[in-house]
């Protein structure tokens, strides 16, 4: 389970300083970590503790090495992204950890006849496979999955317990979608006619990237005509709803409870704090940051960060401002009557 510090470098990139033949088990936070442990410092606001850490080697940039490296007995590797540098590390010690995959289906698992399971795949207790489905070279289908007719799961992607593909849907290779995840549902589509909600059919798919997260309870509609698109590398926390023919871009990024209307197209490189909304039909150009509890009523059409809600109050404050807030209308009317009197004065006196 252990791994050298050369292996890593080897592996990671980065300056190695110290001992190559340092073997450690693991990643543990500067206060924690132990001499079997290798640790990070990515917050300079730390250092102190950083010089302190009984950990065997630390991994920090050239800036903090000139600080903390003298007074720090163990190994550095110094990189330009010390948190990148930790997370790739993680993951290299979270494939030592893992438990390999069991190629093969299990014996109260439904697969049609006519869907396509790599030989190297495994699909779990209680899981479902419809016909026509494909499940791509070591994907993992954990129990009680549900994979619809003629839907594709790429490669060497993880399905955890209880997610659900409806029909014709697809996952790109890589991606990781974690349980209670519902990819394809019908959208929210519906005509009035006399006070009457009439259904409108949802055809379209879901077609999701490569290297994809979604996180668990997060739902992805189907398009109603077109499909709705997942471009690759989005990552998606926990009890995200996507409405129907929405667009989201590449390596875009979005906290717990965000909820994205139909039709929204959401640009590359974005990320959004825990529970923004974004309304329907808009565009959201790329690289642009979104505030957590932010409601994005309007296109965005330049980068930059975005917020919009009122700071934390007493509660007898905010409802003052409320108040105050309500009457703008009427202020505002008032201000403009002022105006045009003190603009009668001024006009009078020349």
């Amino acid at each position: 389970m252990s791994t050298r510090l050369k292996e890593l470098v080897e592996r990671l990139g980065g300056r190695l300083i110290g001992d190559e033949t340092i073997e450690v088990i693991g990643i543990a936070p500067l206060s924690e970590a132990q001499s079997s442990h290798i640790t990070f410092l990515s917050n300079p606001k730390f250092r102190a503790q950083a010089s302190q850490t009984k950990a065997a080697a630390l991994i920090l940039s050239a800036d903090d090495d000139k600080i903390v490296g003298a007074g720090y007995s163990g190994a550095r590797i110094i990189a330009a992204n010390p948190y990148a540098y930790f997370a790739r590390a993680a993951q290299l010690f979270a494939q030592k950890r893992a438990v390999p995959l069991q190629p093969g289906i299990h014996p109260s698992a439904s697969v049609d006849q006519t869907a396509q399971i790599a030989p190297d795949a495994n699909i779990g207790p209680n899981a479902v496979v419809e016909a026509d489905a494909v499940i791509g070279s070591r994907a993992r289908i954990d129990a009680a999955c549900f994979i619809g007719r003629s839907a594709k799961i790429g490669a060497d992607t993880h399905l955890y317990p209880r997610v659900t593909i409806y029909e014709a849907c697809e996952i790109g290779q890589r991606g990781i979608i974690h349980s209670g995840a519902v990819i394809g549902a019908d959208g929210f589509g519906f005509a009035n006619e006399a006070g009457v909600w009439i259904k409108i059919p949802q055809v379209g798919r879901v077609l999701i990237g490569d290297d994809v997260e979604i996180g668990a309870n997060t739902s992805i509609d189907r398009g109603a005509l077109n499909d709705t698109i997942i471009e690759e590398g989005v990552k998606l926390d926990n009890q995200i709803q996507i409405g129907h023919n929405c667009r989201i871009g590449a390596h875009t990024l979005m906290s717990g409870c965000v909820g994205v209307a139909g039709s929204a197209i959401i640009g590359k490189h974005c990320t959004f704090g825990g529970a923004a909304m974004i309304l329907g039909q808009l565009s959201i150009a790329d690289h642009v940051t979104v505030s957590s509890g932010t409601l994005v009523s309007r296109s965005i059409t330049e980068p930059g960060m975005y917020t919009g809600f009122y700071p934390l109050a007493k509660n007898a404050d905010w409802e003052k401002t409320a108040a105050i807030v309500r009457n703008l209308p009427t202020m505002r009317e008032k201000i403009r009557e002022l105006e045009k009197i003190i603009k009668s004065q001024n006009d009078d006196n020349k």
